[in-house]
């Protein structure tokens, strides 16, 4: 077969239009990126068919990307919602997005968010077979095979497939808190229990390469076991399932397939670093794709924080993508100001941890912003805040609140409406 594939490109010494657009973009040597590639420590997930896409690179080495999750459920949402929902989270700065629809219209949903979309698109494929199979009972490996082999066709650049969960780490399971929180995982731990047989997705492991390998499809290894609370962190069945998917990673990268691996969920503070360096070692390296994780369990409402939290230490330790989670994780569908809020707060994460990390070019964008504030340049502020929009809200906002009080115009005031002109440090030190 000929090689299509990033990484059988790389490993063959060839530089990739691909590869050079996202070593420009990341200030990086070519020819260093390439090697990153080939060696699989580097993704770009490019699906030959998505016309609109423009390349992007995931890996340590590299600036931490994020993802944003849209997709319509079963009980909510549209087509035409879901573009909304794909609008904002690139207004915002998503570098992914993944269609995780489960209701109606999955195939239409998911070829608009394709159409319109210049980042990558991940998918689950396990949610449009079991809507297309009606339910587990109809779950086969054939038509697993049929459904990923149609979203290759239509142009999805990654997608999610809990092959890691073998039928011997239920157990594990059930000894646990909340036992399986991820849906892909629970879905195929029933499927197994009930027709006391292996995952589909491992056993038919080499079947889903030569599909990934056929249209460049990047495998993103599920977290199948991923812990869904504080109690069930870094225990024996996730560092099981972590296990086999290091044995995946080189089963694809042997097959020409690029892969990156998902991961944990909840997570203690005092966990995160260690979670980061036990999958580097098990997984040689594949590019770690975090979601959150979420730092304490008891904050429902505002779980965008508390993950974000998480982010910036994984992200410091190690992680190459992080998926956000929004204000409504664990309490409803979102909608585009749940996305809008869900990407900034990921946003930030992975920001400081790319300057803490001393990324090319991550602190420009904080020494121009601190330039423009001791100037009291408040427009210049705006149009390098990570959300503008929000920050000349809240301006606007205090200006308003501030000249109810008196006939005082701040709107271009060397000072904030905080310390006022007599307390202001900034302007009282500019006088030393």
């Amino acid at each position: 077969m000929q090689k299509i594939t990033q990484i059988s490109r790389a490993q063959a010494g060839e530089i990739t239009p691909q590869i050079a657009h996202v070593a420009k973009l990341e200030r990086m040597n070519p020819e260093e990126l390439r090697a990153a590639v080939a060696a699989g420590r580097v993704v770009i997930p490019a699906n030959i068919g998505h016309r609109k896409l423009v390349p992007m690179g995931i890996g340590r080495a590299l600036r931490t990307k994020l993802n944003a999750n849209i997709g319509n459920s079963t009980l909510s949402s549209c087509p035409s919602q879901e573009l909304e929902k794909l609008e904002s989270a690139l207004h915002w700065g998503a570098d992914t997005v993944m269609d995780l629809s489960t209701g109606a219209n999955i195939v239409n949903i998911r070829r608009a968010i394709i159409e319109h979309s210049p980042v990558p698109v991940g998918t689950v494929p396990i949610y449009e077979v079991l809507a297309r199979g009606e339910g587990a009972e109809k779950l086969t490996p054939e038509l697993i095979l049929q459904v990923m082999r149609e979203q290759a066709e239509q142009g999805v650049d990654y997608m999610t497939i809990h092959a890691g969960l073998l039928r011997a780490m239920i157990p594990a399971a059930r000894r646990r808190k909340l036992r399986i929180v991820s849906r892909g995982g629970a879905i195929l731990a029933r499927y197994m229990s009930e027709r006391n047989c292996e995952n589909p997705f491992y056993e038919y492991f080499d079947e889903i390469l030569e599909i990934c390998a056929r249209y460049d499809v990047t495998l993103s290894l599920g977290d199948g076991m991923r812990p869904g609370c504080l109690a069930d962190a870094s225990d024996e069945a996730q560092f099981a399932e972590l296990a086999t998917l290091g044995e995946l990673v080189s089963r694809s990268r042997a097959a020409g397939v690029q892969a990156m691996v998902e991961g944990p969920g909840h997570i203690p503070m005092n966990e995160i670093e260690m979670n980061m360096k036990t999958e580097r070692e098990l997984c040689d390296d594949a590019p770690f794709y975090v979601l959150g994780p979420l730092v304490t369990d008891c904050a429902p409402g505002y779980d965008h924080i508390t993950s974000a939290i998480g982010a910036a230490l994984a992200a410091y330790y190690g992680a190459a993508m992080i998926c956000y989670v929004t204000p409504k994780e664990h309490l409803g569908l979102p909608n585009a100001a749940d996305v809008r809020a869900g990407v900034i707060a990921a946003r930030i994460a992975a920001h400081a941890a790319d300057v803490g990390l001393g990324k090319p070019g991550a602190r420009e964008r904080d020494d121009e912003l601190s330039e423009a504030r001791g100037a009291f340049d408040w427009e210049r502020q705006f149009e390098l805040a990570l959300d503008p929009e929000r920050a000349r809200e809240l301006r606007a906002e205090a200006i308003a609140e501030s000249e109810r009080n008196n006939a005082v115009d701040h709107r271009k005031s060397q000072y904030c409406t905080m310390c006022g002109p007599d307390f202001c440090s900034m302007r009282i030190s500019k006088e030393l």
